[in-house]
């Protein structure tokens, strides 16, 4: 297969990886808010197995946060956390937890102002990092890994 029919291809299924599973994680309840565990974050990993990756994550979480009715806000900076995430996995890639890091602390450092200026949460911002966090650390740390040793013993990439 071409690489550049391959990088496309797999970017959008990333993407469309990422809008199913956030719908899923709305569908629950968890893919906004003030506490969110969107499952979607835990394709933050792919990075470290193929660099479309980065691109498929970024659209996807445009697409994702459009089609949830998100605020332009969250769909900008929302989209630009998952973007330096995915980028970060992707420079990290060679350890598996250390890969972890820059999706958990993008969102962390980042969504919490989303919530205040787009949607005017009137938590205080320590409790919307503890919250994020703890989603994050759910989402891309715990499943993040687990799906990264799934992959790893694949021939997928």
């Amino acid at each position: 297969m071409n690489k550049k029919t391959q990088f496309l291809t797999q970017s959008a299924l990333v993407a469309s990886l990422y809008v199913a599973l956030t719908l899923i994680s709305a569908s629950l309840g968890l893919a906004s808010g003030v506490i969110q565990v969107r499952i979607s974050e835990a394709l933050t990993i792919l990075p470290m197995f193929t660099a479309a990756a980065i691109p498929g994550l970024f659209v996807g979480c445009i697409a994702a946060n459009l089609v949830t009715g998100a605020a332009l806000w969250d769909i900008v900076f929302g989209s630009v956390a998952t973007l330096l995430g995915a980028v970060g996995t992707y420079l990290l890639r060679r350890n598996r937890y250390l890969a972890t890091i820059p999706p958990i602390m993008s969102n962390t450092l980042i969504i919490p102002f989303v919530l205040k200026i787009a949607y005017g949460v009137s938590d205080g911002y320590s409790f919307l990092f503890l919250t994020i966090f703890s989603g994050e650390l759910i989402s891309c740390g715990v499943l993040g890994i687990l799906l990264s040793r799934a992959l790893a013993k694949t021939k997928i990439f």
